[in-house]
């Protein structure tokens, strides 16, 4: 049986490659889950072009009336020579702000039909599966005061110990759903900030005894993901890390075009969820872009925001068994183009769902 559900979504096609795919997972959607009511909206560069910032102030509005929201990638290099806060990714930092999503949840896994394509040895990533836990709302990012005077520039990293403690909340939440390992990562040989953020971590890990719990230094952190990436399951760690780590990881996959992530906040607002990939300008328009990660961004968003944990393992399960056939675009070497995958995958899906009716 096909759920009906009756909510509002957001969609922001974003740059790029953004409005193709979204639009093939739009279609995923609407078979999926019928009932879902769309309003579309700006960011990035097409907010830029339209209304001169890149977080208009109808969007700031109307992201707080939905019940999630499920944005592209924005951003390219036609808006590089603008101010710092004017440009596309000022807007991505707003929107994340605005909606207080202060965990930002990025799944590494290697799919068993594509551990050739990674740059690591296949007997390395292959059976990698890990989750980074990432902090989005504070440290370094947003730190005050900042500075930049021309000849001295200095930012602030600055974390209170509640920041810190509902972010390992999420992460012990998750890491109880999956494997009851986790692994907090931190500067604290170095850093007063990671001091506290190991600190504060170990304390809640009391109220988890069920999770492993262990701590490593970024710098050997990155080195691990590289040597022994399968040793990981969920990784928690603060703004900074967690962008380069979560970057580092999804290399593991041999493909960011097949890369989700949720961002979340108390339950208040609704959730944000994106493809980690850039929006690709040099291939946008010509049917090249691979909008598995949109679809997979599409599964979380049912999973996390509305519990529909079916609806999301049925989008992942139809993604895999179509990469399994060899259906491909040009990043994971295949020949497949945009419209081909989403049609792909929307039969796969079509299938799932008729075994479940009958």
């Amino acid at each position: 049986m096909i759920s009906m559900l009756k909510k509002k979504i957001a969609l922001i096609p974003g740059d790029g490659i953004g409005p193709e795919v979204t639009a093939e997972t739009v279609k995923l959607l609407e078979t999926i889950v019928p009932g879902f009511e769309y309003i579309e909206l700006d960011l990035g560069g097409v907010a830029i072009d339209k209304t001169g910032t890149p977080f208009p102030d109808h969007t700031k509005q109307s992201i707080k009336q939905v019940d999630a929201v499920l944005m592209a990638a924005i951003g390219g290099p036609k808006w590089d020579n603008l101010p710092r806060e004017l440009r596309p990714e000022s807007g991505l930092l707003g929107i994340r702000k605005e909606l207080n999503t202060f965990a930002n949840i990025r799944p590494a896994i290697v799919f068993d039909s594509l551990a050739h394509l990674s740059t690591l040895k296949k007997e390395v990533v292959s059976g990698t599966d890990l989750v980074v836990v990432r902090e989005l709302t504070g440290g370094v990012y947003f730190g005050k005061p900042s500075q930049n005077d021309g000849s001295t520039a200095f930012n602030t990293m600055i974390y209170s110990d509640y920041e810190i403690e509902r972010i390992a909340k999420v992460a012990f939440e998750l890491a109880l759903k999956r494997s009851k390992k986790l692994c907090s990562v931190d500067k604290a040989n170095v850093l007063d900030v990671s001091q506290l953020w190991r600190d504060v971590v170990t304390k809640v890990s009391k109220q988890y005894p069920e999770v492993e719990l262990t701590h490593m230094y970024v710098d050997n952190a990155a080195m691990q993901l590289i040597k022994n990436p399968k040793q990981f399951d969920v990784i928690v760690t603060e703004n900074l890390f967690g962008d380069i780590l979560s970057d580092e990881a999804s290399m593991l996959t041999g493909s960011i075009g097949l890369l989700p992530s949720a961002s979340l906040g108390d339950g208040s607002l609704p959730g944000l969820y994106e493809p980690v990939h850039g929006s690709a300008p040099d291939i946008a328009g010509k049917g090249l872009a691979n909008p598995m990660a949109m679809m997979l961004s599409a599964g979380m968003m049912l999973r996390y925001s509305f519990s529909l944990a079916r609806e999301a393992d049925i989008i992942e399960s139809a993604i895999q068994q179509v990469l399994a056939k060899g259906i491909a675009t040009p990043d994971l070497g295949g020949t497949a183009n945009t419209s081909e995958i989403g049609t792909a995958v929307l039969k796969q899906v079509k299938e799932s769902l008729a075994q479940i009716s009958g």
